[in-house]
């Protein structure tokens, strides 16, 4: 080989290696540069804004304690009518909806059989009647022969004996035509109270037996909230407590108070039931269901609203809002209750007058800076 082209593989080998070894040189400081790009941007935080509306002082304040109640709504009055006697049952016009007022008629029970046995237990008694005349006479008479000396006092014994027979035998045919009486008269059914017709349970010609059910009565004008507990929430509850009830259906809540507590729990749940009082009944329905709040008594402490509560994490957190950084801070709940329409949480672990956000905000990353709008306490 020439000495000369020897030379030029030699530049050319080394002109590659120096330009490989430039290119992996720059390369190298743009990612380092790009490194410290991200690392910058990093450290630059955002500044979220906060509006007045987005902040919620903790303050002490009085908390009314509140107990959660549920159950259907029950007429006071309510009755069903049942056959008092058996037979065909004849003239039954109501329907469900239907309003009946007390003592009215609403059906018959064929009385066909009951009016014969009236009128053979009225004989019966007459019958009964002229054995104590004749009875009564022939002792008259024995006893004016005792007086004579006719007859001993034995024949005036049993002459007596007799008429007392005779008299027992009367009074027993009366009772059995008042017997007899009072079936007839049950064989018209009347109405207890006055009320719709809740159910209709029997039909016209059916015949019916002793204790059937043929309709149900209610009166809407008076409604309670036969509300279930539980056997430590009932130890809470007094006669007079009043608490804001919505129904099922109803646009407007509804003023309710505590007029009983059942002395007794539900065998197997061991639920004790209480009793609500609406103050208005107007439009209801029977078997609504209703829920609400009962107030059972006050509390002071540091409490905020309940929505400001975080729960994404294993303990429950409020976003503290201090040197215009966020920090997640644990707290404990307390009670809960109402407090001008709004539900609100007692909280420990936050001085009182610290400012969190509020739930509507959503969950800022701890250390995030916030900007205070003017006018923000």
């Amino acid at each position: 080989m020439k000495p000369w082209l020897k030379w030029l593989v030699i530049g050319l080998v080394l002109a590659l290696f120096a330009a490989g070894a430039l290119r992996a040189l720059s390369a190298r400081q743009t990612q380092k540069e790009a490194l410290q790009a991200q690392q910058a941007a990093q450290k630059i935080q955002a500044v979220v804004a906060l509006a007045p509306t987005d902040l919620v002082q903790v303050k002490t304040i009085e908390l009314s304690q509140g107990l959660a109640i549920a159950g259907p709504l029950k007429a006071v009055n309510s009755a069903v009518v049942k056959a008092r006697v058996a037979g065909e049952l004849q003239g039954l016009s109501v329907r469900e909806g239907d309003f009946v007022k007390a003592g009215q008629v609403i059906a018959r029970v064929d009385s066909t059989e009951f009016q014969a046995r009236v009128r053979q237990a009225q004989q019966q008694a007459e019958s009964a009647k002229a054995q104590v005349d004749i009875a009564k006479r022939s002792f008259d008479n024995n006893r004016s022969l005792v007086d004579q000396g006719f007859i001993s006092k034995t024949a005036l014994e049993s002459s007596l004996a007799t008429l007392s027979s005779a008299q027992s035998n009367y009074r027993a045919a009366q009772a059995g035509a008042d017997v007899a009486s009072k079936s007839l008269q049950d064989t018209v059914l009347r109405a207890p109270i006055s009320g719709l017709i809740a159910q209709r349970l029997a039909q016209p010609g059916e015949r019916v037996a002793v204790d059937a059910r043929v309709v149900e009565i209610v009166d809407l004008s008076r409604l309670e909230l036969e509300a279930s507990l539980s056997a430590t929430d009932s130890l809470l509850v007094k006669v007079g407590q009043t608490a804001r009830i919505t129904i099922e259906g109803a646009t407007q809540p509804l003023t309710a108070k505590v007029v009983r507590v059942n002395p007794s729990a539900v065998a197997g749940s061991r639920a004790v039931l209480a009793y609500l009082a609406l103050e208005s009944s107007t439009g209801l329905r029977q078997g609504l269901f209703a829920q609400g709040t009962l107030e059972i008594g006050t509390a002071r402490t540091l409490a905020a609203p309940l929505s400001a509560v975080r729960t994404d994490k294993p303990q429950p957190y409020v976003q503290l809002v201090s040197s215009d950084q966020v920090t997640h801070q644990t707290v404990e709940l307390g009670t809960r209750g109402e407090f001008k329409g709004q539900t609100l949480v007692g909280l420990k672990g936050v001085n009182e007058d610290a400012m969190i956000l509020s739930g509507s905000v959503g969950v800022l990353r701890a250390g995030t800076l916030v900007k205070l709008a003017p006018g923000t306490p």
